[in-house]
């Protein structure tokens, strides 16, 4: 266990190396720390140690904890995580590289969005590890029936989800339904929408 330990700290300690070496800030410009991003338009989101993205995130850790316990059953629990870790990781190195914040800026939902603080690049990947646990303890059906949860959920908070940043992530933007996603986006709070107001947020 302590070996494990070690490692996913490292881990950690490379992800807040990078991402400070890529720009990154520590923690939200306004210089507070909350627990909570509520207003899925606001500055803080991305910014702070929970949102709205939170949930995919947890749903990161289902996906990984099936995908390797089908790849790799006879590993430890312990060495899948940190398997998931390094994933999750490097998908968050690579989402807050310049490159990447400047592709997802073109899209519509996410045309303000600045890449995420370290603090919140670090609480995502802490989100995933407690949806890996989480579903290592609890049968397929109860984590498959959560994730469609979390997914619904989100959709009618927010209208957004994970299923729908991968879509907007892979799909064209002049695409036909994803210019239907984004108009049903743009219903938020009467009209306004992530392409005039938000600091967008893509699926890490």
């Amino acid at each position: 266990m302590r070996p494990a330990l070690a490692i996913g700290a490292a881990l950690i300690a490379i992800q807040i190396a990078v991402l400070h070496h890529l720009g990154q800030p520590l923690i939200a410009a306004s210089g507070h720390i909350r627990f909570w991003a509520n207003d899925p338009l606001s500055p803080d989101m991305s910014q702070q140690l929970a949102d709205w993205y939170s949930f995919s995130h947890i749903i990161h850790g289902f996906i990984f904890f099936g995908l390797l316990k089908l790849a790799a059953p006879r590993l430890p629990v312990a060495t899948r995580l940190l398997i998931a870790m390094g994933v999750e990781i490097a998908w968050e190195i690579t989402e807050n590289s310049p490159a990447v914040i400047q592709h997802y800026r073109q899209q519509a939902l996410a045309a303000g969005y600045v890449g995420d603080s370290i603090l919140n690049s670090v609480s995502d990947t802490v989100m995933m590890s407690a949806g890996f646990l989480l579903a290592a303890r609890l049968r397929a059906r109860i984590v498959i029936a959560l994730a469609l949860g979390f997914e619904i959920f989100t959709a009618v908070m927010i209208r957004d989800n994970l299923t729908l940043n991968v879509i907007g992530l892979v799909a064209p933007a002049q695409w036909a339904p994803m210019q239907a996603i984004h108009r049903w986006q743009s219903g938020v709070r009467g009209g306004r929408s992530n392409i005039l107001l938000g600091n967008g947020r893509p699926c890490g």
